[in-house]
């Protein structure tokens, strides 16, 4: 006895709906992206003079929005940093959580 095509084809829905993206969550493509722009970032930040704790700069990116958090030392390294991330292709929006040190 032959099942109905349509009958294989309801489970196979099921499957690619898994992988579309919905509004809390981001599909494959967009989370490999949100992750070569995260590394883009992180890159050039370390690579931009005058921002010499680069690693104590913590990078995120969702759908396209980047997320720059931690500490640096002066509101230029601050600005920086901001203006970097948004030079980076794919960047939507930069939201700067960056905090000054406290100065001795």
């Amino acid at each position: 006895m032959k099942k109905p095509i349509f009958l294989l084809s309801i489970p196979f829905s099921f499957f690619l709906g898994a992988c579309a993206p919905t509004q809390t969550s981001c599909s494959t493509g967009q989370t490999i992206d949100d992750a070569s722009i995260t590394a883009l970032v992180k890159t050039d930040i370390a690579k931009t003079q005058g921002v010499d704790q680069a690693a104590a700069i913590n990078v995120d990116t969702y759908r396209g929005v980047v997320s720059l958090a931690g500490f640096v030392d002066t509101e230029q390294q601050r600005r920086t940093a901001s203006e970097v991330a948004a030079r980076a292709p794919g960047v939507e929006k930069v939201v700067n959580n960056l905090q000054l040190k406290k100065q001795p």
